[in-house]
């Protein structure tokens, strides 16, 4: 048995799918993870868990017909000399053109793992809407031969089926990707109030809208603190360190770049906070949730799933500033409830969102759990 899995960051491969590499590589007879542009850093990393590493090119940004072909055609050429029996896409571009190029091997079974709907399912000025049109018509025509299209929340399912993408019958659900429950421990909480924000600098992150906030917050509270972690992004919706300097002129936020580790950065917060527009299911959260940290985040798909409110944190709605500002507040004048919200955060991360629990589940799924 030769599975693949395909994704496009190197980085995620290991970092997000390293403990199903793992496994697969205890149930099959060869794994090899593909991705565009590994290090070889990167390329250690993904061998340590018993994988082999497969190079192809993809483009992570916008729809690009001569690169996209060219990471048609490459895929195409890897399957056709390696022949896998079983490939598991996820994201979009993999998934699309993983989906086209492995109709050259029949025999094979293709699986799609959706881990968020993305900028081109937000509907906005006529060349979003044209955009979304275009993704879902490849949607729709590459997962024609899917064995299975997997969801991290049922948000996300419903869109496919409603829009005719996919029925029904082939759709699945996974508690996202999950969280290593050893490698993130429980920290302790520090006694000032401390928001954190991880993301990849996506407008669609909420990254503006919590500026706005820790600025309100800021003037009423000027001893409260707030960071944000977290690389630049190629994608239509990404905001340069020159827009996130005029965002933060006042200084509200500290920005704090990316980093490979983000457990010291979770560990000396008190509150996290994701003010995202959509998710699959939100890897930081439930990394913070691990950790034993309150959450703040917002009422959308993926991110209502990791929160009952009151108990581990509170649901705001979707960039709305005012009530993020009021429950930053909230946070701070209730500082005996930290303690509570975050070891409810650790046990909803334990029931649900166990790497391991999520696994057992992808791979019943994909039939490889015997």
């Amino acid at each position: 048995m030769h599975v693949m899995l395909i994704g496009t960051l190197p980085s995620s491969l290991y970092n997000f799918r390293g403990e199903l590499l793992r496994k697969l590589n205890i149930l099959v007879s060869s794994v090899d993870g593909l991705a565009s542009g590994a290090s070889s850093e990167d390329i250690l990393k993904i061998k340590e868990t018993g994988s082999n590493y497969v190079d192809y090119p993809v483009s992570r940004s916008g729809l690009k017909p001569n690169e996209d072909f060219k990471t048609y055609k490459a895929l195409q050429s890897i399957f056709k000399l390696q022949r896998p029996d079983v490939i598991l896409a996820y994201t979009i571009k993999p998934i699309i053109w993983g989906a086209f190029a492995a109709r050259i091997v029949p025999e094979c079974r293709f699986y799609a793992l959706v881990t968020g709907l993305g900028f081109a399912f937000q509907k906005g000025n006529w060349k979003k809407n044209l955009l979304m049109k275009l993704v879902i018509f490849l949607y729709k025509t590459a997962l024609k031969r899917a064995e299975k299209v997997i969801f991290q929340n049922p948000d996300n399912r419903k869109v496919f089926i409603d829009l005719g993408i996919v029925p029904e019958f082939k759709t699945a659900i996974v508690n996202g990707s999950g969280v290593d429950v050893l490698h993130f421990e429980v920290k302790p909480l520090p006694t000032l109030p401390k928001f954190l924000l991880i993301a990849r600098l996506l407008g669609d992150k909420g990254i503006r809208e919590y500026i706005k906030a820790a600025n309100i917050v800021k003037k009423q509270y000027p001893d409260s603190v707030f960071q944000l972690v977290g690389p630049e992004d190629p994608s239509p919706d990404g905001i340069s360190i020159a827009e996130l300097a005029r965002l933060n002129t006042n200084h509200a936020v500290e920005y704090l770049g990316g980093t490979d580790d983000v457990r010291p950065y979770i560990g000396g917060c008190s509150v996290f906070v994701l003010p995202s527009y959509h998710e699959g299911l939100p890897r930081t959260v439930l990394e913070a949730m691990a950790t034993g940290r309150p959450i703040l985040t917002t009422d959308v798909p993926g991110c209502r799933e990791t929160v009952i409110n009151s108990e581990n944190g509170w649901l705001v709605e979707k960039a709305n500033v005012e009530q993020l500002a009021e429950r930053m507040i909230w946070f701070i004048e209730n500082q005996h409830r930290w303690q509570e919200m975050g070891s409810a955060s650790r046990a909803l991360v334990e029931d649900k969102f166990d790497v391991h629990k999520v696994n057992a589940d992808l791979l019943k799924i994909m039939e490889l759990d015997k």
